[in-house]
């Protein structure tokens, strides 16, 4: 089993840059990151390989957004910058068995990023 444990959301305006970290209490293969917000649906924001050379990104993040990991910690990491208020959701970490995607079976508790002007 891996526990997965997100930090880094908080209150941002817009065009401001938070990172987010997921520390896993074991090694994991690939991961991701998701997001929900109020009456949306679970929109996965981006994904990384187990060997983190392979990537993806939602159209709506990609430019702005950036995933990468840190094997020997067990740590994952998003990369947030030119914040929207759009992108206020609840940011969960997810781990899976796969080298690349899903499915995930592994998750954290979520932590909250909130944006405004």
């Amino acid at each position: 089993q891996v526990q997965l444990v997100e930090s880094g959301g908080g209150l941002a305006q817009t065009g401001d840059s938070l990172r987010l970290s997921c520390a896993a209490s074991g090694r994991t293969f690939a991961m991701g990151w998701f997001r929900q917000a109020p009456g949306k649906d679970r929109e996965n924001v981006a994904g990384i390989s187990q060997n983190g050379e392979n990537t993806y990104y939602v159209d709506s993040v990609k430019g702005r957004f950036t995933i990468s990991r840190d094997n020997a910690k067990n740590t994952m990491y998003l990369q947030m910058n030119c914040l929207k208020p759009e992108d206020t959701a609840i940011y969960y970490c997810a781990a899976g068995p796969n080298l690349y995607g899903g499915p995930y079976n592994y998750w954290g508790q979520g932590t909250q990023v909130t944006v405004s002007s």
